[in-house]
């Protein structure tokens, strides 16, 4: 790493510190390395069996992968063991170490799969990575602070028929602005008492999630939901649910504001999958349309 990028990455890692102890920010980093302690190979299997089903793909030999906001680094493994060259970044430290640490456990010293410290909201940055066969993130550029930015920027990454698969959280209105209310308490409270909030928070949902089970006479499958959550992905149920009471910055869109923004700048889309009228991410796959270069 050369001095520039060294203290490039060190004032980053200040800034993101600095934000964190005003509150301003959601440690994800943190979060990621507990979350590191259940990761096994069974979870790692479900993510790459998510990534091979919404890409449409059997294997990534001879593609590049960008996952931008790599978090624990799992999808960027499951995209190294369908054979893609990959390149993870992501704003958090510790979020960096978590890739870096399953970087080292699975594929130590492969020149295939780079790991590195950035933001999406950089432009030079991106530029300096080039463009890819696909580029992931998930649940990621809701939480950067500007995510409109977001989304166009990581638009210059897109190779010319390659495949942009992102999550974004779902605007519910009224809901939304709550949640933001409790992401931001939730991160201005004394770290010995987030856990407690979190349950608080959480606690009536699951009892009314519950109880509504028992209405329909099915019980068993509220238990079944939260023992298979794994299922999705291969992510934790409670490291999924402390990342989204935390998640700050926070911002939402509805999947027809999405379509239309990659509409204007020529993708289509491939797949889309979202969460109804609850809370959650909106998942899409579009591709860029080969004509799109003229347009840039």
């Amino acid at each position: 790493m050369s001095t520039t990028t060294e203290i490039a990455v060190t004032r980053a890692a200040g800034t993101h510190a600095h934000e964190i102890a005003r509150g301003d920010r959601f440690a994800f980093g943190d979060n990621w390395l507990r979350y590191l302690k259940v990761l096994d190979d069974k979870r790692i299997e479900r993510a790459v069996a998510s990534l091979r089903s919404m890409l449409e793909v059997e294997d990534l030999l001879g593609k590049s992968f960008l996952d931008i906001g790599s978090g624990s680094g799992i999808f960027s493994l499951a995209a190294r063991r369908l054979g893609a060259r990959v390149v993870s970044f992501d704003y958090d430290p510790r979020a960096v170490a978590c890739t870096r640490e399953l970087k080292r456990r699975y594929y130590d010293n492969d020149g295939q799969w780079r790991v590195q410290t950035g933001s999406a909201l950089d432009q030079g940055f991106l530029d300096g990575l080039g463009r890819f066969d696909v580029v992931y993130s998930w649940g990621v550029l809701h939480h950067t602070g500007d995510m409109w930015a977001a989304l166009s920027n990581v638009d210059r990454n897109v190779a010319d028929g390659g495949k942009l698969f992102i999550s974004l959280a779902n605007d519910q209105g009224g809901p939304s602005r709550r949640w933001t209310t409790v992401k931001m308490i939730y991160n201005r409270v004394p770290s010995r008492l987030k856990g407690a909030f979190a349950v608080l928070v959480y606690l009536p949902l699951e009892v009314r999630r519950f109880l509504a089970s028992l209405a329909r006479g099915r019980p068993h499958t509220y238990f079944s939901y939260i023992r298979n959550y794994g299922e999705n992905r291969g992510m934790s149920w409670w490291r999924d649910n402390i990342d989204w009471i935390g998640g700050y910055p926070f911002q939402v869109s509805k999947p027809e504001e999405i379509l239309d923004f990659y509409r204007r700048r020529n993708y289509t889309l491939l797949r889309m999958i979202t969460c109804g009228p609850g809370h959650g991410c909106n998942e899409y796959v579009l591709q860029r349309n080969p004509q799109a270069e003229a347009g840039r």
